[in-house]
């Protein structure tokens, strides 16, 4: 009890270390051995979070350690940023981004985290393990990016990966756990009210997670799992299908039939929501706030016909008959349809990639 009374207290003080490098004027103060102290507590929380992350009876202590201290420092910091358990597995990317984002972080703590090599000086120093650690990611991921490019994988964004790869791990859990599904939908709620206002994060997240190699039955699960909530989330399928580039959309289809089905449905509805503005010449979406342009729609037709050669005729008939219906017009700009496998045709032909 007093070993889980300490870890407790620890994890309270590394928060609200947080809190104090993110938004006050203390860390003008900080200096490199201040800094290395707050790397270890962070490091701290990242094992706590690997020890306990599948123990449901000390994560639900820590979550209520977590909530308390949470309440406090948003009283007394209303701009501060909650911390949640799934933040601990990566407490040291937290302090840093939030860390360097603080105006008042000294310019001497900011050239050593960015510096590129580590002085002679310096080889034996206690602290040396945080010089140059910007440096270090920022070679990381130049290192990833490469990778991915030459193995021809999907490219998320490293810190995207990471997290997809740390959703999957928590949601097999929390269905390994109980038979009940609302357990795990609350969790992808949850994770959901994290992003909130942030969905241009969430969604290479949510890709990442989908796009994780699955070695068990048990994650082909946890998979199937996110891909029913996500179709139960037309929002946030939406502004995937709207905010991820095609050809990561063409991945997740090429892997999911579920997502190839859904994303087929949603750019025939796109299509269906359009209407033909004379004064510019085009067809633009009518929905509130839309990013969705005709030229966007078409290259994600392609691109998905690319990826999934085998759903190019079933849709491009389905195309055909609603332009049937709409009188069959061959004149632009009477029926999107019409003109969707006009263009599908011409983009087709002028890439090489027949019909």
């Amino acid at each position: 009890q007093r070993h889980m009374e300490a870890v407790l207290r620890n994890v309270a003080c590394t928060v609200e270390l947080l809190a104090v490098a993110a938004h006050s004027g203390v860390v003008s103060q900080w200096d490199e051995q201040t800094v290395s102290r707050a790397f270890r507590w962070a490091t701290y929380c990242e094992h706590i979070y690997i020890r306990f992350h599948s123990n449901p009876v000390i994560r639900g202590v820590l979550e209520k350690q977590l909530q308390l201290t949470n309440h406090s420092l948003k009283e007394a910091l209303p701009e501060y940023n909650e911390v949640s358990f799934w933040d601990l597995g990566r407490c040291q990317n937290l302090l840093l981004l939030w860390m360097l984002n603080n105006s008042a972080l000294p310019i001497s703590i900011m050239k050593m985290l960015f510096e590129t090599r580590v002085s002679v000086n310096n080889i034996n120093s206690d602290y040396e393990d945080v010089r140059g650690l910007c440096s270090q990611l920022i070679q990381c991921r130049s290192a990833c990016k490469v990778l991915h490019r030459l193995l021809g994988l999907p490219t998320v964004g490293a810190e995207a990966q990471v997290q997809g790869e740390m959703l999957m791990e928590r949601l097999g859990f929390v269905l390994s756990q109980n038979g009940d599904s609302r357990w795990a939908e609350d969790f992808l709620s949850s994770v959901l009210q994290e992003f909130e206002g942030a969905a241009q994060h969430l969604c290479p997240v949510i890709a990442a997670a989908l796009l994780t190699t699955t070695d068990s039955a048990a994650q082909t699960a946890s998979q199937n799992f996110l891909l029913d909530w996500l179709q139960s989330q037309h929002g946030v399928l939406q502004h995937m299908c709207s905010a991820l580039p095609s050809k990561l959309l063409a991945d997740l289809a090429k892997k999911h039939q579920k997502f190839r089905d859904a994303f087929c449905k949603l750019l025939k509805k796109w299509a269906s929501e359009m209407e033909y503005r004379i004064n510019e010449g085009e067809w633009i979406h009518t929905a509130a706030n839309s990013t969705v342009s005709f030229q966007k729609m078409t290259e994600h037709f392609l691109t998905l016909f690319e990826a999934c050669p085998s759903i190019r005729t079933e849709t491009e008939d389905e195309l055909q008959a609603l332009k049937i219906s709409d009188g069959d017009f061959d004149v632009r700009g009477l029926s999107v349809w019409g003109d969707l496998l006009l263009a599908l045709g011409n983009e087709a032909h002028s890439s090489g990639f027949f019909i």
